[in-house]
């Protein structure tokens, strides 16, 4: 049995090729089985190694079988003289490089997913959270850029032409390296600019900003772009490199609680004492208002009429906002049910001449 099996191991290569891959396969197969239940058995009680293990499970499918297959049909002789197993071997090694960055960048989602997890930004104070999870979801983005930009540059190194091409390029530089260079600037510059927001943090997911006049939210941090979800829920799009070139509001920065400003022309002959007592009710039974600032000035004097400020806090911008139009429309109800009079009002003066014909 032995002697036939040499036989058909000498004088049948296409056999000897098939039995190779088989052999490797079931061998892939059984560490692939093995490695699952200990690292099931090793993940128990640590979420990390669960949420890498079901991340990963899908790539790791092809991985181990790519891998086995490679080394065997490398290890056994007389197999690199088939006709067109040059061509497999160069095709198993793209498929390796393939499912290996496909791999980092499940690992890489993984680690992005349990920290959204860890650090729920859906709490009254997420500032914490916010800032965590800003930071690695910019630096997944751009790790991830980075790692498929690693396997294209592998890949395109197993090509012998393109390899040359890319020598020739070299050497030939100038106008075409200019261009490139040109080319991959706004690539590079919002790269570059992702990796600083990550560590500067100018803004962080869910931040109230003022954006070219407009007030949103951020809603989304891209590798290469910001989402920004206006009031009204329109969504407005902005470079990542807008955001450190460019002046913008951000009234999360530190802490959500702001203050608010009312603002009313009244006429000189309004009393401020009761308005002031009024304003102080209004913030008291106003939910919005969170305790701190209620402030009644006068902060201008025209020539018809004067101009009140009203100063009010909150606990974030969206309170802010209904506080504002709450204790707006109290003060006017007020003066126009206790002193219409006082109401902003244009005088003019006649005079009559005696003895003009």
């Amino acid at each position: 049995m032995f002697t036939d099996f040499a036989s058909f191991w000498s004088d049948h290569p296409w056999g000897r090729w098939a039995l190779t891959v088989a052999v490797a396969l079931g061998v892939a197969f059984i560490l692939r089985c093995t490695a699952y239940v200990a690292m099931r058995r090793l993940a128990r009680g640590h979420p990390v190694i669960t949420s890498m293990l079901s991340r990963a499970n899908a790539p790791m499918e092809w991985l181990m079988p790519l891998l086995t297959v490679a080394i065997a049909l490398r290890v056994v002789p007389d197999l690199e003289s088939l006709r067109g197993q040059e061509s497999f071997n160069h095709l198993l090694l793209v498929a390796l490089i393939a499912v290996c960055t496909w791999l980092a960048l499940r690992c890489i989602g993984a680690l992005e997913d349990l920290a959204m997890r860890l650090y729920p930004i859906d709490g009254a104070d997420n500032l914490r959270a916010r800032s965590v999870v800003t930071q690695v979801r910019v630096l997944s983005r751009t790790g991830m850029v980075i790692v498929v930009l690693a396997g294209l540059a592998a890949v395109l190194m197993t090509i012998p032409g393109v390899r040359q091409f890319g020598a020739s390029l070299l050497a030939s530089a100038g106008l075409a390296g200019l261009a490139i260079g040109i080319a991959a600037k706004p690539v590079l510059s919002n790269l570059i600019a992702g990796l600083q927001i990550a560590l500067t943090q100018p803004i962080r997911l869910d931040d109230v900003v003022i954006i070219k006049g407009e007030w949103g939210r951020i809603e989304e941090i891209t590798g290469t772009y910001v989402v920004v979800r206006i009031w009204d829920e329109r969504r407005l799009v902005v470079p990542l490199n807008y955001f450190i070139e460019n002046p913008f509001e951000n009234w999360t920065r530190r802490t959500a609680r702001l203050i608010g400003t009312v603002f009313l022309w009244v006429d000189y002959r309004l009393p401020l004492a009761p308005l002031r007592t009024e304003l102080e009710r209004l913030c008291r039974e106003a939910p919005e208002w969170d305790g701190r600032v209620c402030v009644l000035q006068v902060v201008e004097a025209g020539e018809r009429a004067m101009q009140l400020r009203a100063l009010v806090s909150s606990a974030d911008s969206g309170q802010g906002w209904d506080l504002r139009c709450r204790v707006r429309e109290g003060l006017i109800g007020f003066v126009q049910r206790e002193y219409p009079e006082c109401l902003p009002v244009m005088r003019l003066e006649h005079a009559a001449h005696e003895g003009v014909a």
